[in-house]
């Protein structure tokens, strides 16, 4: 949402940073003005996260039964995310180091006369304290700092932004190896990989309180991965989420990939398609589903037309609807680059490995990427043949 767009209403001068008052999803919001980036110079507001929230509340919708009503905003800043949660009927929670954001909080939650508890303190020590049935951590940066209390403190579900996606996705290896304790490559399928490694450390984290992890809903958009992961305080459960764990071994030659279950690599010497040295493993990531289809559908439902971005979340979940759950994708311009074959319509590119008997799928991370369970070779063979 631009500066300049029709639901800012009007803006007053705070010490030497504009305010303005906006309008999301049914309530009003004092913010403080942004650059392009989301930084401000006190309290942090990032109007292109909007989207981001117009799911959150979907989810929400989709989540909440009787006897789940309690909600933390981790990283509340404006409060934004927690105040459209309490005009939903959650009991909320708004929780912000900084002691600007929290009074803005406050100030948020009044304005449409709704009540929440905020605190001025450091969201690991409140979730030392209390526990919630939702935990909402959304940071600027990685989030791994507080997820170890986030385990202890959520009691049925943790949602987590994060958006230092190059750490994740290899593009700066060695800050992803420090802070998610696996290694992750670059490749075409990047947008899979940050999540699935975002997803392995989470369940790691979380064994060590006999946790396991269930994600019910993952998308990765623009510049941000964003999880929604359910938890179950037992054992058996834990050690069922340490078995989804694996490595991606993928070929930059020919680009073949393949998985392998464990938590020990054993990367083969040479690709099994061309027989190539040029093998990179990444891992440990998780292996398992990252959605699950019928919460995926609950949640579309509950997109209404009140929302900002309604229209974008709606594409991304009948994507999500379509996706195969396999743990990497192909973008069909690399294929046909790699091959020096044109490329055809990305409709008709699926189409034809339907009609070969194999299962496919476009991806809701870009408009030249497919999911399907035919190799590397198969693929080229369909395509150079039609």
């Amino acid at each position: 949402m631009a500066i300049n767009d029709k639901r800012w209403i009007f803006r007053l001068c705070h010490g030497l940073e504009y305010m303005y008052t906006i309008s999301e999803g049914g309530i009003e919001a004092t913010v403080p003005s942004v650059s392009v980036s989301g930084r401000t110079k006190d309290v942090f507001f990032n109007p292109n996260m909007e989207l981001n929230r117009d799911i959150t509340m979907a989810v929400l919708r989709a989540y909440r039964t009787e006897g789940i009503d309690t909600y933390l905003d981790a990283n509340a800043a404006t409060g934004i995310r927690g105040v459209r949660a309490a005009s939903e009927g959650w009991e909320v929670t708004l929780v912000d180091i900084d002691e600007d954001a929290a009074k803005l909080c406050k100030s948020n939650l009044t304005k449409n006369g709704l009540s929440g508890e905020v605190y001025q303190k450091d969201v690991n020590i409140i979730l030392r304290m209390n526990r919630y049935d939702v935990v909402d951590i959304d940071p600027f940066g990685s989030p791994i700092s507080f997820l170890d209390s986030a385990f202890r403190g959520a009691r049925r579900l943790i949602c987590v932004t994060a958006t230092d996606t190059a750490p994740l996705c290899g593009a700066h290896f060695q800050a992803g190896v420090r802070r998610y304790n696996a290694i992750p490559r670059k490749t075409e399928y990047h947008a899979e990989v940050g999540i699935r490694v975002l997803l392995s450390s989470m369940a790691r984290m979380a064994a060590q309180y006999d946790v396991g992890i269930n994600p019910i809903l993952c998308h990765a958009t623009r510049h941000y991965y964003r999880v929604y992961v359910e938890i179950e305080r037992r054992v058996s459960k834990a050690n069922e989420s340490l078995e989804k764990l694996g490595y991606l071994h993928h070929c930059t030659s020919c680009l073949h990939r393949d998985t392998q279950e464990g938590l020990i690599a054993f990367p083969p010497s040479v690709c099994p398609s061309c027989k190539s040295a040029k093998i990179i493993t990444s891992g440990p990531i998780w292996l398992g589903n990252t959605t699950s289809k019928s919460f995926v559908n609950k949640v579309k439902g509950h997109i209404t037309e009140d929302m900002g971005m309604a229209n974008r979340a709606q594409k991304i979940f009948s994507r999500l609807l379509e996706e195969l759950d396999v743990p990497m994708h192909y973008d069909q311009h690399k294929l046909c680059r790699l091959w020096k074959l044109p490329a055809s319509s990305m409709e008709m590119f699926v189409k034809q490995l339907s009609d070969a008997g194999f299962q496919a799928s476009r991806t809701h991370y870009g408009g030249t990427t497919l999911k399907t369970n035919a190799t590397v070779s198969e693929i080229y063979e369909i395509i150079k043949n039609s």
